[in-house]
């Protein structure tokens, strides 16, 4: 089947508008949490709470798009930067930095979860694992990490060390430091 170039226009008007949103939803969030309403989000976006609302029919959907992409992207770093064998130190450090840059899209996914400190789903759930299993494997074989260590080990690190962010219950970096020494031999 052949797409008309009117199709294929409104398809890629679509995937625009969506980008947008996504960008103006994360934009508010990271400024003032879980708080930002729908119309607010198409407002910054240059769009009607009708398209926003024809691409995330519920706010929960926004939000968790919003953390696909951020876990997407965390997941594309992992891949690029941090495949050595002391790659999961680099990989804690980026999420870290990337957690404590944009505390508020933590927050809104919290409340949209209901539950703090929760890992990725889904399709962003995946691309983690992957990355973090070849991550984990690399350590082993190099002596880095330890041989029982698995990715369920590290969602757990991540989650203690979004905790440590979110409370402000300490310096974040220490945290990192002292999993990772954990993590090793």
């Amino acid at each position: 089947m052949n797409l008309s170039t009117e199709q294929k226009k409104g398809r890629a008007d679509a995937e625009r508008n969506r980008g947008r949103v996504l960008d103006a939803a994360r934009t508010l969030f990271a400024e003032r949490g879980g708080d930002v309403q729908m119309p607010e989000i198409a407002r910054a976006a240059g769009v009607g709470v009708g398209t926003v609302y024809r691409h995330f029919p519920t706010r929960q959907a926004l939000v968790e798009a919003a953390a696909d992409q951020r876990f997407a992207e965390i997941a594309e770093y992992a891949r690029a930067r941090c495949l050595s064998p002391l790659g999961l130190a680099r990989y804690l450090k980026h999420v870290g930095e990337v957690l404590a840059a944009d505390p508020g899209l933590s927050e809104a996914i919290q409340a949209a979860r209901g539950t703090p400190g929760t890992p990725p789903t889904g399709a962003a759930r995946a691309g983690l694992e992957e990355a973090v299993q070849e991550m984990i494997q690399r350590g082993v074989r190099a002596g880095a990490l330890r041989e029982d260590l698995t990715t369920g080990d590290v969602f757990m690190v991540v989650c203690g060390l979004s905790a440590v962010i979110r409370t402000g219950s300490g310096d974040w970096r220490r945290f990192v430091e002292l999993a990772v020494a954990g993590l090793g031999q």
